[in-house]
């Protein structure tokens, strides 16, 4: 990456000549875009680096009766509970409130309560967000799209 940094510093700077206004609306462009390429990894159960998510534990046999009908985190990938917001200098996709913390238990395999009284449970590494050449590529399109619209 040392061979990119004159680059860098250059992009640094057009950037920055940028308003206030036209970094924020850039910040925001990319805040979506990178919220969509989440969302459709998640829909696809796959970790940044390709690797498949880890597969729910079976239930007993004396569980309630049926299957999961819905795939891992199905309403956690929605625009509801991933937020993408921007300022000047900063473009972020996270997650609010209870659902926060949820995405915190999987991203990083902590130990969490699946309900009230229920005994802890150790989880997987699931990676919801994480970046990728993609994103990285996607980023880059959308700074040259901006600055050849000024």
């Amino acid at each position: 990456m040392i061979e990119f940094k004159p680059f860098d510093d250059q992009l640094n700077g057009l950037i920055a000549a940028l308003s206030p206004a036209a970094r924020r609306k850039l910040a925001g462009e990319i805040a979506k875009e990178l919220r969509k390429s989440q969302q459709q990894r998640i829909k696809q159960q796959k970790a940044p680096d390709g690797s498949p998510y880890q597969a729910r534990k079976r239930q007993p046999l004396r569980a309630k009766t049926g299957r999961i009908k819905r795939a891992m985190f199905a309403k956690l990938r929605t625009n509801r509970y991933m937020k993408a917001s921007c300022r000047n200098d900063a473009a972020v996709v996270g997650f609010t409130g209870k659902e926060q913390r949820i995405a915190r238990v999987h991203q990083f395999g902590l130990e969490d309560a699946p309900n009230k009284n229920g005994k802890t449970i150790t989880y997987p590494v699931r990676q919801l967000v994480g970046v990728i050449d993609y994103d990285i590529k996607m980023i880059m399109k959308e700074v040259y799209i901006c600055l050849s619209n000024k």
